[in-house]
């Protein structure tokens, strides 16, 4: 059996003009990851990523923290969604932004309450955003990776980085999920938390899902975060 290890990308730059850039905790959570591994003598065999810049940067900071040089195999098929053009798709005036730290939970909360809706709707097939392509199409992206990783790298220990998006859709996929279920997961896994699955030539099986062990320590007690 190999395992693979699916690594979500560090804390990005929510609500910044420019989200695909990680935050000075992205890159410390990344580099932590990497020394957490590093310390247990964990080897990967082959290190895979998304081609989004979230992605490349949390594979450079754990690449820090562990003392690795692999040269990665970049499949766009891991890039995230463009959520924005999720939320226009639904709610085509701009989102108002917080004039107050108190203002700014609730703007939050509705944030991710329109992602939601429209990701149902992209997922059902009723909602195409602009500049993306359809729900299967994207879904194949992520199951292609999959089929590489059981056919190309049977009893190795595979490292794949992307977002919260493809990595809830590898679950979903190996576990048959509904599409409502999958978003659950999605808008659940951690900057830089791990999901593992062990897998043979013919299936994936799900180990473990959105842990930080790399965090579980009073030091990193405010390290957690989710966009």
């Amino acid at each position: 059996m190999g395992t693979l290890y699916l690594v979500r990308h560090g804390q990005a730059s929510f609500g910044a003009d420019d989200y695909d850039q990680l935050s000075d905790l992205g890159v410390r959570q990344s580099v932590q990851l990497g020394r957490y591994w590093a310390a247990r003598g964990l080897v990967f065999d082959t290190v895979i990523t998304g081609a989004l810049r979230r992605h490349t940067q949390t594979w450079a900071g754990i690449a820090e923290g562990a003392g690795l040089s692999h040269e990665p195999l970049v499949l766009p098929g891991l890039n995230e969604y463009d959520s924005h053009a999720v939320i226009r798709a639904i709610h085509p005036h701009p989102l108002a932004t917080p004039r107050s730290a108190a203002e700014a939970p609730e703007l939050y909360r509705q944030h991710f309450r329109l992602l939601r809706d429209g990701l149902t709707q992209w997922m059902a097939g009723t909602l195409t955003p602009q500049g993306m392509t359809s729900y299967d199409e994207f879904a194949r992206g992520v199951t292609d990776a999959l089929a590489h990783v059981r056919a190309s790298h049977h009893g190795q220990n595979v490292l794949l980085v992307s977002s919260g998006g493809p990595i809830s859709i590898a679950i979903g996929h190996v576990l048959g999920l509904s599409p409502e279920a999958t978003i659950e997961l999605n808008l659940r896994i951690r900057n830089s938390a791990v999901t593992e699955f062990q897998f043979n030539p013919k299936r994936h099986t799900l180990l473990t899902y959105n842990t930080l062990p790399h965090l579980d320590g009073a030091e990193f007690k405010d390290w957690t975060t989710y966009a």
